[in-house]
């Protein structure tokens, strides 16, 4: 699958994601990127579309998915190997019921089939590869796999068995696997033209290395290269090879295309070790994905963090920090989200219609309040909650948080915040895939400690969201609830998320939501 996208991202710095720096254009985006008008209770308008601009860039796509809608290629390569492998189960199962005879000799051309397609990377599904040549390499995989099975059943039983019980089931796994990698390919083409498969990346360091990445990826086509970051502004040219230079590393860490960037490549040359040390602890604050652009092997040993390395083609890239890479776990995750979370929906929906309606009858004003929050990779996303406060009083912005009989609180609104009811509809938004059942509370944008953005109290309070924020979490079950008053609190929630996103596993989700309700319950000190 070295063609498919192969990056697990992250997100962006820890700025208020709505600030706009650099030369960069707003993205025409699915999730706006322009400072929103907050409406505290009745809805929120849709943004006004950012201006076009000129300095888009060639390799740009018309339409920035967030990088958690960004499909993982190795998942959908699984996925499509799988479904084969069922469909030539069935084919055998069908054969051996019909025919009758040896269940290995209908056993034998399915494994034999799926190894051959394997090893002749018909999942890899290159982008320069057509649907002709697609589909063709996929038959000889076919008659590849059939005439080994064969070659081997004919050692140990009568050939003309073998070939009798093979001809129906070579014809059967012709027509249903072209059918199915017809398919496959046509998803694929699909999911490249809307930008889903290919990586988002840009670069550090308007360099020859710099100019040589974007030449062959506007070649190969396997990523997409949004821009170019230089700290020496002065020396760099207004674009390489039409990909536009928008500012300097500041202006990366709060520029608002990052949270539609998979992966930020540094491509400062070999021999300036102390400036690349310098640009890597510069983008220390960022939890995207920083893989360092070799040049040399000798390269690879610059930082100690240099962990993995991976190629884009030819191209070898060491990866120097970034979210933890586990597409099982994420695959995992996703799963629980979607079972657990639904059933919970469907069990909760008749208590969330009674607390509705006593929400209704004890204070004017719509029943949910909407808040714009930081989600995976500094995303906007709308985060959904029962109204606990007056209409009139709610805080969008989180400037002033809750305290201890805070008058803006209603009656109804006291019960659902010390009993978190009030979280319930996020339950959609996990079902959405902008949140999980478990992971780092999302804060909302600009939230405010004392006089102090809390985002600006910890450098690397932006890592909290290389995971999908949650309605539960490692923090709440240890003592950080509710609103975080201090620079000590707000460092120790951060401490918890990122503990949490570093240890993460099917167990310790289970663990959490199983300790959330008796913490709740025995938590008679956190202020909600």
């Amino acid at each position: 699958m070295s063609n498919l996208v192969r990056l697990n991202t992250g997100s962006a710095g820890s700025h208020r994601p709505g600030a706009s720096a650099g030369r960069g254009p707003a993205p025409e985006s699915e999730a706006p990127l322009a400072d929103f008008a907050f409406e505290d209770a009745d809805g929120l308008p849709p943004p006004e579309a950012p201006p076009p601009s000129d300095r888009r860039g060639p390799m740009r796509p018309a339409q920035l998915s967030p990088t958690r809608r960004r499909l993982q290629g190795e998942v959908y390569a699984r996925t499509f190997q799988a479904l084969d492998g069922l469909f030539l189960a069935a084919v055998s199962l069908t054969a051996f019921l019909s025919l009758g005879g040896q269940a290995g000799v209908h056993v034998a051309p399915a494994l034999a089939v799926m190894i051959a397609l394997s090893l002749s990377g018909r999942y890899a599904f290159g982008s320069r590869e057509g649907l002709a040549y697609h589909l063709a390499a996929t038959g000889l995989a076919v008659l590849a796999g059939v005439a080994a099975a064969a070659a081997i059943l004919a050692s140990f039983l009568p050939p003309a068995a073998v070939f009798a019980a093979l001809g129906a089931w070579t014809l059967a796994a012709f027509l249903g696997l072209y059918a199915l990698h017809t398919t496959w390919w046509l998803l694929v083409r699909r999911w490249r033209g809307d930008g889903r498969l290919t990586p988002n990346v840009v670069v550090v360091g308007a360099t020859p290395a710099a100019e040589r990445l974007i030449a062959h990826a506007m070649r190969s086509r396997e990523l997409n290269v949004l821009g170019v970051f230089d700290d020496r502004l002065a020396r760099a040219p207004q674009a390489m090879r039409g990909v536009p230079v928008l500012g300097d590393t500041r202006a990366l860490l709060e520029h608002r295309i990052m949270p539609y960037v998979d992966r930020v490549i540094v491509a400062v040359p070999a021999g300036a070790r102390h400036r690349v040390r310098e640009v890597i602890q510069a983008l220390r604050p960022l939890p995207n994905e920083i893989a360092l652009l070799l040049e040399d092997e000798d390269l690879e040993t610059t930082g100690r963090e240099a962990r993995r390395s991976s190629r884009v083609r030819d191209i070898p890239l060491a990866r120097i920090a970034g979210p933890p890479r586990h597409l099982g776990r994420a695959v995992v995750k996703r799963t629980l989200d979607l079972t657990a979370g639904g059933l919970a929906l469907i069990l909760a929906l008749p208590l969330m219609a009674l607390l509705a309606l006593a929400i209704r009858l004890d204070s004017p004003g719509p029943i949910f309040f909407r808040q714009r929050r930081q989600g995976f990779n500094n995303e906007e996303i709308v985060v959904w909650k029962f109204r606990s406060m007056r209409h009139e009083a709610a805080d969008a912005h989180a400037t002033r948080q809750v305290q201890a009989d805070d008058d803006r609180v209603t009656r109804v609104g006291r019960f659902i915040r010390a009993t978190s009811l009030d979280e319930l509809p996020q339950l959609l938004n996990v079902l959405k895939g902008e949140m999980s059942l478990v992971g780092p509370r999302p804060h909302a944008i600009g939230m405010m400690t004392g006089d102090v953005e809390s985002a600006r109290l910890v450098a690397e309070y932006a890592h909290r969201h290389r995971m999908k924020p949650g309605m539960t979490g490692w923090a709440a079950i240890n003592g950080s609830r509710g609103p975080v008053d201090t620079p000590e609190e707000v460092r120790r929630r951060v401490e918890l998320d990122v503990e949490y996103i570093e240890r993460q596993s099917l167990w310790l989700d289970l663990y959490i939501m199983a300790m959330t309700l008796p913490c709740l319950l025995g938590d008679r000190q956190a202020v909600r």
